[in-house]
């Protein structure tokens, strides 16, 4: 490594991995870097969540302006 540095980065930029040795014993060892892919969540299903949780009712226009006005403080 000491004499020539470029061609064994380009080793591990191949995806090859390199033991370094001191005396003929490993004593690291050099890998290319793995970037972490952000996991992929599925989108919640809300309408089904929804029915799950309150089933097939539905509630009008007038109760629902009442609620959120009660909740608002009266506004």
């Amino acid at each position: 490594m000491r004499q020539d540095f470029a061609r064994v980065l380009g080793w591990i930029e191949a995806g090859e991995e390199v033991a370094v040795t001191r005396r003929r014993q490993a004593v690291a060892r050099l890998v290319p870097w793995a970037e972490k892919k952000a996991a992929k969540r599925p989108m919640p299903d809300i309408a089904a969540r929804l029915k799950k949780v309150f089933g097939g009712k539905t509630i009008s226009d007038k109760t629902m302006k009442a609620v959120m006005e009660q909740n608002r403080g009266g506004i």
